[in-house]
C-alpha cells in the first residue's frame, strides 16, 4: 500500500513539473515574440508555433492531458454513431420552429397588449 502511495506522489510531482514546463514554454513564446520584435515576422510566427506545439505535447503527457486525449477519442467514436437528419428533415424542423416562434411572438404580443389595456382600465391612466 505504501508503494502505491509513493507512486501516486511521484506521478503527482511529475504532473506538476510537466505543467510548470508547459507554463515556461508558453511564457517563453510570448516573451520571445516581444523581445525579438525586430526579427522577421515569419521567424517569430514559426518560433511561437513550435513553442505552442511543444507545450501541447508536454501538456498531453500530464494526467489531465491523457484524460483529455481519452475523452476526445471516445467522443469521436460516439459522434460516428450519431444518425444525422437528412436535409429534408432539417428544413422541415427549421420551418416548424420558425412558425412556432412567430405564433408565440404574436400570442405574447396580444397578451401584453391585453394586460396593458387592463392596467390602464383599472388605474385610469393612459401611457
Amino acid at each position: 500500500m505504501s508503494v502505491n502511495v509513493e507512486s501516486q506522489n511521484r506521478n503527482k510531482g511529475k504532473n506538476i513539473a510537466l505543467w510548470g514546463l508547459v507554463f515556461i514554454l508558453l511564457a517563453a513564446a510570448v516573451v520571445g515574440n516581444s523581445v525579438f520584435a525586430e526579427k522577421s515576422l515569419l521567424i517569430r510566427v514559426v518560433a511561437v508555433v513550435i513553442a505552442f506545439a511543444a507545450a501541447a505535447v508536454t501538456a498531453l503527457q500530464t494526467i489531465q492531458g491523457k484524460a483529455l486525449l481519452t475523452f476526445s477519442r471516445e467522443s469521436i467514436k460516439e459522434v460516428r454513431k450519431v444518425v444525422w437528419p437528412t436535409r429534408q428533415e432539417t428544413i422541415q424542423t427549421t420551418l416548424i420552429i420558425f412558425a412556432f416562434t412567430v405564433v408565440m411572438g404574436l400570442f405574447l404580443f396580444l397578451i401584453d397588449g391585453a394586460l396593458i389595456w387592463l392596467v390602464e382600465l383599472i388605474t385610469g391612466m393612459k401611457g
